[in-house]
C-alpha cells in the first residue's frame, strides 16, 4: 500500500469525523425533549458498552488497565471532568437555540491551544500566533459587548482546549483513553438516569423511536473520535489540524439555515474577527509545516 493511499484514507477519516461532528447538532435537536444530563449520561453509558466492546474485541484491556495508573490516572480524572463539562454545555446550547455560539467556541478552540500552550507548556507564540490571537480576542470583546451568550463558546472552548492538553499530558492512547473516561462517568450517568427513573422524569422507555435515538448515542459519540484517531496516524498533524474549521462551519450554517437562528450584528462582527484569526492561524500553521519540509 503506496504512502498517497495511506494519505487518502487519512483524509477521508479526517474529513468523517469532523463532518460528523459538524451535523451532531441535527443528533441532537431530534432528542431536544431529553433533559441535558440524562442525554449526556445515555451518551456516556451507550458509548461506554461500545467502547469496552472494541477493547476487547482487539484485546487492549491488559494494556489500558496498565496504563490507568499513577499519575496517569490522575490526568484521566481531569480530563473527564473537562470533557464531561463541554458535552453537557454542548448538549444544553444545541437544546436551546445556541448553536450560533457553540459553534463559535469551537471556531475559538486551535487559538485557545495556543495561548495554552504558551501559558502552560512555555512555548514561544510566533508572531503571526500573536496577531491571530489578538484578532479573536477583539472578537470575543465585541460579542460581550453585544450581549451574546458568549459564557458557551468560552465554556466549550476552555474545557476542550483543556481537555486536548491534558490528554496530551496522559500516557495513553485515545482508545483506552476515552474507554476509561466514559468508565470513570459511568456510576455517576448511571445513578442519575435512575434517580430520574425513580421520580418518574426518565426519558427511556416513552416510545420504541426515542430508545432507539438513545442506544444511538454511543456510536455517534464514539465513531468520529475513533475516526479521529486513525486519521491521526496517517496524516501530518498540521493537515489535520486545518480539518478542524469543518465541524463549526457546519454547525454555524445548520443553526442558521436550519434551525433558524437569528444572526444579530454583534454575531457578524464576531464571527468576522474569529475567522481572520482562524486564517491567520492557519496560514501560520501551513507555512511553518511548509519550512519543515524544506529542512528550514
Amino acid at each position: 500500500m503506496t504512502s498517497t493511499s495511506l494519505d487518502r484514507k487519512g483524509l477521508l477519516l479526517g474529513i468523517g469525523a469532523y463532518a460528523s461532528w459538524g451535523v451532531l447538532p441535527l443528533y441532537i435537536h431530534l432528542l431536544k425533549a431529553v433533559p441535558a444530563l440524562q442525554l449526556l449520561a445515555h451518551r456516556v453509558l451507550w458509548s461506554l458498552l461500545l467502547l469496552a466492546g472494541i477493547v476487547l474485541l482487539l484485546r487492549r484491556g491488559k494494556a489500558m488497565w496498565r496504563a490507568a495508573r499513577g499519575r496517569t490516572l490522575l490526568y484521566l480524572i481531569a480530563s473527564t471532568v473537562m470533557i464531561a463539562v463541554n458535552w453537557t454545555v454542548y448538549i444544553w446550547a444545541v437544546q436551546n437555540d445556541h448553536v450560533i455560539e457553540a459553534s463559535l467556541g469551537y471556531f475559538m478552540n486551535p487559538l485557545v491551544n495556543v495561548a495554552l500552550g504558551m501559558v502552560v507548556l512555555g512555548e514561544r507564540l510566533r508572531r503571526l500566533q500573536g496577531v491571530a490571537i489578538g484578532i479573536a480576542a477583539a472578537g470575543v470583546l465585541v460579542m460581550a459587548a453585544g450581549g451574546g451568550a458568549l459564557w458557551i463558546s468560552l465554556s466549550l472552548a476552555v474545557s476542550f482546549s483543556l481537555y486536548g492538553l491534558i490528554r496530551k499530558l496522559a500516557a495513553i492512547d485515545a482508545l483506552g483513553g476515552l474507554t476509561m473516561e466514559t468508565l470513570l462517568l459511568a456510576p455517576l450517568c448511571l445513578a442519575w438516569l435512575l434517580h430520574a427513573g425513580a421520580a418518574g422524569q426518565g426519558s427511556w422507555g416513552q416510545s420504541a423511536s426515542l430508545n432507539a435515538l438513545l442506544v444511538l448515542a454511543g456510536l455517534v459519540t464514539a465513531l468520529p473520535l475513533l475516526m479521529f484517531a486513525a486519521a491521526a496516524r496517517r496524516m501530518p498533524y498540521s493537515t489535520l489540524g486545518l480539518l478542524q474549521y469543518i465541524a463549526p462551519t457546519i454547525q454555524f450554517l445548520i443553526a442558521v439555515l436550519v434551525f433558524g437562528e437569528p444572526l444579530h450584528a454583534s454575531h457578524i462582527v464576531t464571527f468576522g474577527l474569529i475567522w481572520t484569526g482562524c486564517a491567520l492561524f492557519a496560514l501560520d500553521a501551513v507555512r511553518v509545516s511548509r519550512d519543515a519540509g524544506a529542512g528550514i
